[in-house]
């Protein structure tokens, strides 16, 4: 799980610039995602962890924060391991 947050907290400090941002952060709240972000964060995790995001998973609470975003790749990597 520490893995995951780390990869995703290095793909998002390249936009972030100097924010420090922390695991519960709402990044959407920071205003730091436009809709054109949030389809590359979408296409990211797809690629970065080999998971298909489903349209019922493009609910903003399963993208606001690293830890959700960290919990939501656990979910789909679960899923993949048990079918």
């Amino acid at each position: 799980m520490k893995e995951t947050t780390t990869r995703i907290k290095t793909f998002l400090s390249r936009f972030f610039g100097d924010h420090d941002l922390k695991p519960d952060e709402d990044i959407f709240t920071l205003g730091f995602v436009n809709s054109m972000f949030a389809m590359q964060l979408v296409l990211f995790l797809e690629q970065e962890f080999q998971i298909t995001i489903e349209n019922e998973d493009l609910e903003f609470d399963n993208f606001k924060t690293i830890n959700a975003m960290t919990n939501l790749v656990q979910r789909k990597t679960a899923l993949l391991t048990y079918n």
